[in-house]
């Protein structure tokens, strides 16, 4: 083996602040980790597959649904984890981007609120106790769904 960085990384074991099902477009990445610094976390694990919580609301497998819920409990066995975040964002490639709602972003964004709620529920159904949290990601904002109302974060520079 050859040494081609070095780095110093703790060597101390963890608890996870949250466990967070993103989706692997980077375009938001960003505005994202702003909101995730935001909210407190400091130890993520990080769960990014295409689409993101559409593996929970309405997956094209089952094993996909069966994978995501998989790396989340063992967030939780390894880690200690209580919280999880669920994301969706605008244009993506895993619902038919933009596109799939010709254009329309409110009807993508409306679409995208059900899915999370979808997701949410799912997932407090299959791992119980779980403190679940849901955010939908768009070019202008980031918006926190909560009992079937979007609400804008503000997210500052």
């Amino acid at each position: 083996m050859k040494k081609v960085l070095h780095i110093d990384s703790p060597r101390e074991w963890y608890v996870c602040d949250a466990a967070i099902v993103w989706c692997f477009d980077s375009r938001f990445d960003a505005g994202f980790s702003k909101l995730v610094e935001r909210l407190g976390v400091k130890n993520p694990d990080p769960i990014r597959i295409a689409g993101a919580a559409k593996a929970l609301a309405s997956p094209d497998r089952e094993s996909d649904r069966a994978f995501v819920v998989d790396q989340i409990l063992k967030s939780v066995q390894l880690h200690g984890t209580k919280r999880v975040i669920l994301t969706l964002h605008s244009d993506c490639g895993g619902y038919g981007r933009l596109a799939r709602f010709k254009g329309d972003a409110a009807a993508e964004a409306a679409h995208h609120q059900r899915e999370l709620q979808r997701a949410a529920q799912y997932l407090l159904a299959a791992v119980p106790g779980l403190e679940v949290e849901v955010y939908f990601v768009d070019f202008e904002g980031i918006w926190e769904i909560e009992a079937g109302v979007a609400q804008e974060v503000q997210i500052a520079g």
